[in-house]
C-alpha cells in the first residue's frame, strides 16, 4: 500500500539518461566575444556611453528645427505664396466663395508644384487654427532647418572666402530678421545667426521679407549665443558689436576686410551685456542726423555694404 503511495504522490523519480545534456555541454561554444560585444562587461558599458556621447554631438552639431507655421486668410495666403515663402500644404474650404484671391491661390500653388491641395469643412479648418479668422483659405508652412553655427564658417572656407556672418542679440522682429538675410545675400555674406530664445526665428514673414534669398542664405541658431561668438574668435573670427557708444568708428575699424562676424541687438537695448563683452570691439556708426538708434535690418545692410566694400 506504501509502494501505491509513493507511485501515486506525483514526486518524479530518477530519470533514465541526460537526453544528451551532458554531451552538448561538453561541446565547444565557439571563440570567446571581445569584451565589447560581453553583456554586462566594464568595456560594453564603456563602448555604449562612447556611442552616446558621439549621438549627442551629432544631434547638437545640427541647428534644430522649428515648428510648422500655419498662414491663415485669403490675402495673407496669397502674398505668402507671391512671396516664394515655402509651403507644404493648401487647405481650401468645402464650398467656398471662388473670388479672385481664392483663384489666385490656387494658381500660384498649382504653379509651384509640390504644395498639396487638401479640401476640408470649415469645422476642421476653425479646429486648426484656433478659431481665426481664415476666410476658407489655410497655408502650412513646413517647419525650417537651421544650420549649425559652425556650418557659417566652413561654407566661407568651402569657397576660399574670409567668413562675413551676421549675428543677431535680441531682436525679435522676424521681418527685421528677413530683412538682414536679405542684406546678407546681396553683400556676398555666408550666413546669419541667432539665438535658440527670445529671439525671432525664420517664420512666414521672415521668408516674406527676405524676397527669396532665404532659400540660398543658411540661418545658423544658437543654444548660448555668447559662447557661439567666443568659438567664433577661438577660430580666428573677429567679433565686432555695433553700439551706439561703440569706441570705435565703423570707417576705422580696417579688419573688415577679413574674417568677421557682426553683432547687431536690438533697437531699443542694444547689445545685451555678455554679449557686448564678448566682442572684441564695439563700433558706432556715425548719424550726422542726429538720429539714437537704426533698425536691426539697417544697421547691418551699412556695415555689409562697407565690409564688402572693402573685399572687392
Amino acid at each position: 500500500m506504501a509502494a501505491n503511495n509513493r507511485r501515486m504522490s506525483g514526486k518524479k523519480g530518477a530519470q533514465v539518461g541526460s537526453g544528451g545534456q551532458r554531451r552538448r555541454g561538453l561541446e565547444g561554444k565557439g571563440p570567446t566575444p571581445p569584451a565589447e560585444m560581453r553583456k554586462g562587461h566594464a568595456k560594453q558599458r564603456a563602448a555604449q556611453a562612447k556611442a552616446r556621447r558621439a549621438q549627442g554631438r551629432t544631434t547638437q552639431r545640427r541647428g534644430g528645427r522649428s515648428a510648422s507655421e500655419l498662414v491663415v486668410g485669403r490675402n495673407p495666403v496669397v502674398e505668402a505664396l507671391r512671396g516664394g515663402v515655402p509651403a507644404s500644404t493648401l487647405y481650401v474650404q468645402q464650398f467656398i466663395d471662388n473670388d479672385e484671391r481664392v483663384r489666385e491661390a490656387l494658381q500660384l500653388a498649382a504653379e509651384r508644384g509640390g504644395i498639396n491641395l487638401m479640401e476640408a469643412p470649415r469645422p476642421e479648418l476653425d479646429r486648426m487654427t484656433n478659431g481665426l479668422n481664415h476666410q476658407g483659405l489655410v497655408l502650412q508652412v513646413p517647419p525650417y532647418e537651421y544650420a549649425h553655427p559652425e556650418d557659417l564658417v566652413a561654407a566661407a572656407h568651402d569657397e576660399g572666402e574670409d567668413p562675413l556672418i551676421v549675428a543677431l542679440d535680441g531682436v525679435t522682429d522676424p521681418r527685421n530678421l528677413g530683412a538682414v538675410v536679405r542684406s546678407v545675400s546681396a553683400f556676398g555674406g555666408h550666413g546669419v545667426l541667432v539665438p535658440e530664445r527670445r529671439a525671432a526665428g525664420m517664420t512666414a514673414g521672415a521668408w516674406k521679407t527676405s524676397a527669396g534669398t532665404a532659400a540660398r542664405t543658411p540661418v545658423a541658431r544658437a543654444t548660448n549665443l555668447t559662447r557661439a561668438l567666443e568659438a567664433y574668435k577661438k577660430a580666428g573670427v573677429l567679433v565686432v558689436g555695433l553700439a551706439a557708444d561703440g569706441e570705435a568708428e565703423l570707417s576705422d575699424v580696417e579688419a573688415l576686410d577679413g574674417p568677421v562676424v557682426i553683432v547687431v541687438g536690438s533697437e531699443g537695448k542694444g547689445l545685451s551685456r555678455l554679449v557686448g563683452e564678448t566682442c572684441d570691439v564695439r563700433v558706432r556708426i556715425p548719424m550726422p542726423g542726429g538720429a539714437e538708434s537704426l533698425n536691426a535690418g539697417v544697421a547691418a545692410g551699412i556695415v555689409l555694404y562697407e565690409a564688402a566694400r572693402r573685399r572687392s
